[in-house]
């Protein structure tokens, strides 16, 4: 009796890992990584999305809503007429530069355009900023202009932005960080038999590799690919894309020394950027030479 209780009262040994948790993760996160697969518009990459445009528009208008109601938007004057007239040419271009690009690659145009409800504000701000939500809501602040310095430019960021809402990089980072939340927590419960600072070391780790190694890595790419994407739209708007490469160097200027390095930015660099840029500027000129016969 004795020597039962005795093992019965034994500290039970920590330190191990539940292997079968981590297995059953990883078939998880294969079935949904394979099963919500798609091709991006534009550039036909793979891309990882699990809702629809629909859900996507709705939350950017609430969103849109939400920070218009606390903004001092400018409607009169010709800074927000020009900031309209290119984001509506930007607009018009969009199929015709889906369907020339889906072409080049042998696919089909996959851009479901109704879906989108298309509104651009211009926001009196210092922030050198511009954005558009999903459902195709702009918004450009005041502090941008100078840097643009012209409307060529100027397209160019509102390109890119209008990008990001067109290859729905807001869904993808979403079912991204879905995954990363989920592999969270079941680490956390495969190392759950560790001491606590065991726990905490672990845990460490997987977060930095998760934030270095996969987050801050697509979010770089989805600059990236956006800076492409906005180069096209712009180019077969009729504005120059050479431009674009004046603009992120006074970009970079404005920002001297602010920058964090860039594995540890969600932007590529200025000069990753340009240089990027400069190799897509032939096919940038080829565009804006078929679409506007100059």
């Amino acid at each position: 009796m004795n020597t039962l209780n005795s093992r019965s009262s034994t500290p039970r040994r920590r330190g191990g890992v539940r292997w079968w948790v981590i297995l059953l993760f990883g078939l998880y996160a294969a079935w949904y990584w394979f099963s919500n697969q798609q091709e991006a518009a534009f550039t036909g990459r793979a891309q990882l999305i699990d809702s629809s445009v629909q859900e996507e528009a709705a939350l950017g208008l609430q969103a849109y809503r939400e920070i218009l109601s606390q903004s001092r938007v400018l409607t009169q004057g010709q800074a927000p007429a020009q900031v309209k007239q290119i984001a509506e040419r930007l607009v018009a271009v969009g199929p015709r530069v889906e369907a020339t690009l889906a072409a080049a690659r042998n696919a089909k145009p996959s851009i479901a355009w109704d879906a989108y409800d298309w509104q651009v504000s211009l926001i009196q701000s210092e922030q050198a900023n511009a954005f558009c939500l999903p459902g195709g809501k702009i918004a450009v602040y005041t502090g941008i202009l100078p840097i643009a310095g012209n409307d060529s430019a100027l397209a160019a960021i509102m390109g890119h932005e209008i990008a990001h809402a067109l290859l729905r990089h807001s869904a993808e980072r979403m079912a991204q960080n879905k995954l990363v939340n989920l592999g969270s927590m079941a680490a956390g419960v495969a190392i759950s038999d560790m001491d606590t600072q065991q726990q905490k070391a672990v845990m460490a780790v997987m977060g930095a590799g998760a934030q270095y190694g996969v987050l801050l890595p697509f979010s770089r790419d989805h600059e990236s690919e956006a800076d492409e994407v906005g180069l096209m739209l712009a180019a077969a708007a009729c504005y120059d894309p050479r431009e674009a490469i004046g603009l992120w160097e006074r970009m970079g200027q404005a920002s001297a020394g602010q920058a964090p390095p860039e594995f540890m930015s969600t932007h590529p660099s200025g000069s990753t950027r340009i240089a990027h840029l400069e190799r897509l500027m032939p096919q940038a000129l080829e565009i804006r030479a078929a679409f506007c016969g100059k």
